[in-house]
């Protein structure tokens, strides 16, 4: 559903950079659900997805339940009247009964708990003690039993923004649905593979009352949820925004891929509803996010009357010694790690090189080599890509043939004197052309008396050069036999006396 022309476009973008949000009242939460990398919450399956035909299928047909307020869901209730068919994929040796509804669910997943607990304390909220494993009612066939669990794991905290702090009302962790395989209008596949992966969901307040400010938030938890265990790639992330101006009902609009987009469907979301309330019209509904900044219906919002306790499974209590023991662990976000790498001597490439997968190796490999961190940088990340390159080989090729335990013994070799900082690439380059470690690492060097006599021969032959002159001309006669900082210092030496 469209409700702008490609015409439109430009003028609405206009309209957006002028426009003024806090007289027309935006307000703007964020929902995000992220995948944990730890198992399945609440059975002992593996969480990975398969691309094998499935062993089995089962069919089924779900009904709509009463929450605890004794009522139907409006969103139940729309999606029992579809009268859809379900069928559910699975495998044999991956699939359990708990993931059929046939079995009880096991005790929460201890490790997807931890993460949670991790990503809340990071987000400076209030860990709840005690807490209740709910059932919220979904019966569009994403979960076999016509329910998803999830608990209320912290609240009550806030994240830093430019344009101010964002108050995070609630943090949970909860089960993922089945993976979609097929859908249409009578009937719909599920793949069973993905249905119990952990999910962390983080709600913040709907106090955002700037597109910018949105955009950056989201940017913010993304940086907090890639410090912890979270899966990676396309789909272990959702992100939704709920949306409202004055006198209209929240807009819940889902299926954002990037923080960028945020900013435009807001401005376009705005307009909508403008346009809505000018015509008598107030919608209060679930909507999809387009990648033209539009949204499309999908279905009513939501409500309370979804939700009832979980009777399968104890209350969820959460200790003080839990919570200490998790703070001593916390990981470090990404700009912290960005800024201690700095303060190393790094440059913004060498930086930007080492956090693009590389910063693991990074530590190992400067403990104890602390002063060389620019070094061993380089090491892992360039000289690896120049080698690779050279040798038409890929960056994984190179980095098992120059290993962690190889550059080690380089880095050895330079603290210990036996060969000069300017000398690593050197016996990286040998030990790529098929030496030996400790064959590259024989490196000749002439003595600082030899050397000092030499250089006394040249200036002498040659008078009136600069020094970088005949710096030049060591270094093309030794190739490499000499310790380049010490020849500058003789170099000098030689000029002073001369003078």
């Amino acid at each position: 559903m469209r409700y702008f022309n490609e015409t439109d476009n430009d003028m609405n973008n206009n309209k957006n950079s002028d426009m003024d949000y806090e007289k027309v009242g935006l307000m703007v939460g964020i929902e995000i659900h992220q995948q944990l990398d730890c198992g399945k919450l609440f059975c002992r399956c593996p969480g990975y997805l398969r691309k094998e035909e499935p062993h089995f299928i089962v069919r089924r047909k779900l009904h709509k339940v009463a929450g605890e307020t004794g009522e139907v869901d409006s969103a139940v209730e729309y999606e029992t009247s579809l009268d859809k068919t379900f069928e559910y994929q699975g495998y044999d040796d991956t699939t359990c009964l708990i993931e059929l509804d046939e079995e009880p669910p096991k005790e929460i997943n201890e490790g997807a708990l931890d993460e949670v607990i991790k990503i809340a304390l990071l987000m400076n909220c209030e860990i709840n003690p005690v807490a209740q494993i709910m059932r919220k009612t979904v019966v569009d066939g994403s979960n076999t039993s016509g329910f998803q669990r999830t608990v209320l794991i912290a609240q009550d905290g806030w994240i830093e923004t430019s344009f101010g702090d964002v108050p995070i009302q609630g943090i949970y962790l909860e089960e993922d649905s089945c993976r979609t395989i097929l859908k249409d209008k009578k009937n719909s596949v599920y793949r069973l593979d993905r249905l119990g992966i952990p999910l962390v969901e983080i709600t913040t307040a709907p106090a955002m009352n700037k597109p910018e400010q949105v955009k950056e938030a989201a940017l913010k938890i993304g940086e907090i949820l890639r410090a912890c265990r979270v899966r990676r790639g396309i789909g272990t992330i959702r992100q939704d925004l709920n949306v409202n101006i004055k006198k209209h009902g929240i807009i819940e609009i889902k299926g954002f891929q990037e923080p960028k987009m945020m900013i435009e469907t807001i401005g376009k979301e705005i307009l909508r509803q403008q346009a809505e309330l000018a015509a008598g019209k107030d919608s209060h509904e679930v909507r999809n996010a387009l990648l033209s900044g539009e949204t499309e219906f999908l279905r009513p919002m939501p409500g309370k009357a979804r939700m009832y306790p979980e009777t399968d499974l104890p209350l969820l209590k959460i200790g003080r010694e839990k919570i200490n023991q998790i703070k001593k662990v916390l990981p470090k976000l990404k700009h912290e790690i960005r800024d201690e790498l700095k303060k190393k001597g790094l440059s913004d490439e060498l930086v930007d090189l080492v956090l693009d997968g590389n910063l693991d190796e990074f530590e190992v490999l400067t403990k104890g080599y602390e002063k060389d961190a620019s070094l061993v940088a380089k090491m892992i990340t360039l000289w690896r890509k120049e080698f690779a390159s050279k040798e038409k080989k890929s960056f994984e090729e190179m980095k098992d043939l120059l290993t962690e335990n190889v550059l080690e013994k380089i880095l050895e070799a330079v603290k210990s004197g036996k060969i000069g900082k300017d000398d690593a690439k050197k016996v990286m380059g040998e030990i790529v052309a098929g030496k030996k470690i400790e064959s590259a690492l024989k490196i000749e060097k002439i003595s600082h008396d030899d050397l000092e006599e030499e250089i006394a021969r040249i200036v002498k032959e040659k008078p009136g050069l600069r020094p970088n002159a005949y710096m030049g001309l060591v270094m093309a006669k030794f190739k490499g036999k000499l310790d380049a900082k010490k020849a500058m210092e003789l170099v000098g030496r030689v000029l002073g006396g001369a003078g």
